[in-house]
């Protein structure tokens, strides 16, 4: 087989791969489903799509969506938010569900959305269908002393302006927590929260706790209410308990220093009993000298010895009929 003979079948080879490598490049079918649509895009900006490396389907198919439903969107617009990081297809389901609930949202306020990390399409529907938050029981201390615990469920729907740099759930949650506290605390009696748990709902809702977050709030339900500890008879029993501790510590440091006291009284009677006892050892010393010098004479010693003896001996009957005293008294 010659060439010219090979040459037609090589010419065949050659568009076959010229008409594959076009419709890979450029997305044909895609460009006919837009012209179907009614959406005019050009096959040269679709060439340019796949230049700047967009991925023609994420903007057509989109593009296509918003303009069935009759939203005004540009290919620049989706192709600039793709190229960002966006996610588009989200971005117009978002748009088409706002358009549907009479929801103003223009496509740079939900682009913004989506690029700030939050789920616009989520937040639109959150608008139209309120989200329950429940809190867990918080804890508040009335003025009789008694601990109420309150449980709040927060109707709040989204609010579309404030989305981007709005707090979110926490914050919302720690405010009603904080305001259900004050109107607890600010209660003469726990029975007033029992009779009248709206009172809660009420004074909360009223402080415009929404200010600065991503939601409005709708209402706030009281959906239970518990009575906890006598916290004022325990602070009293702690107090007391305190007191009566300090009392005590008080009272054994006086003891002690009784005590202490009452050594340094026996210590003092030892010592004078022991100067006693230095004195008398020099009473027979000092009649010595007296009778050697002759200032005593032999009878007048033993005149004080009689007497000595007979104070000896009134002193043992003075014992004796003390003894028998007591023993008559005991019997």
């Amino acid at each position: 087989m010659d060439l010219q003979s090979l040459m037609p079948i090589i010419i065949i080879a050659v568009i076959l791969i010229a008409v594959a490598i076009l419709f890979t490049f450029i997305p044909i079918m895609l460009w006919i489903s837009a012209l179907a649509a009614g959406v005019k895009v050009g096959i040269f900006q679709l060439v340019g799509m796949r230049l700047r490396r967009v991925v023609p389907s994420r903007v057509i198919n989109p593009l296509i969506k918003a303009h069935k439903a009759g939203l005004n969107v540009k290919t620049n617009q989706l192709e600039s938010h793709y190229l960002a990081g966006g996610n588009v297809d989200r971005v117009v389901n978002a748009l088409i569900a706002a358009h549907r609930a009479n929801i103003e949202l223009p496509f740079q306020r939900g682009a913004a959305i989506d690029l700030a990390g939050r789920d616009v399409l989520e937040a639109v529907q959150m608008s139209v269908n309120p989200k329950v938050i429940e809190t867990p029981f918080i804890s508040g201390i009335a003025m009789d002393g008694i601990e109420v615990k309150a449980k709040a469920r927060i109707t709040v729907r989204a609010n579309i302006d404030r989305l981007v740099g709005g707090a979110g759930e926490e914050t919302v949650i720690a405010r009603v927590g904080e305001g259900v506290v004050s109107t607890i605390g600010s209660s003469h009696s726990h029975t007033e929260v029992l009779e009248n748990p709206d009172s809660i709902s009420h004074n909360v809702l009223n402080r415009g706790l929404d200010a600065g977050t991503a939601f409005e709030i709708l209402s706030i339900d009281i959906a239970d209410v518990d009575i906890g500890k006598n916290i004022g008879a325990i602070l009293q029993t702690d107090q007391a308990e305190a007191d009566k501790n300090i009392a005590q510590a008080k009272a054994e440091e006086r003891r002690a220093m009784a005590v202490a006291q009452e050594q340094e009284m026996l210590a003092r009677v030892q010592e004078m009993r022991a100067k006693v006892v230095e004195a008398e050892a020099d009473v027979p010393l000092a009649l010595a000298e007296a009778l050697r010098s002759g200032h005593l004479g032999v009878m007048d010693y033993m005149n004080y010895k009689n007497i000595d003896a007979d104070t000896d001996m009134r002193g043992s009957i003075g014992k004796l009929t003390k003894n028998n005293s007591d023993d008559h008294e005991q019997n």
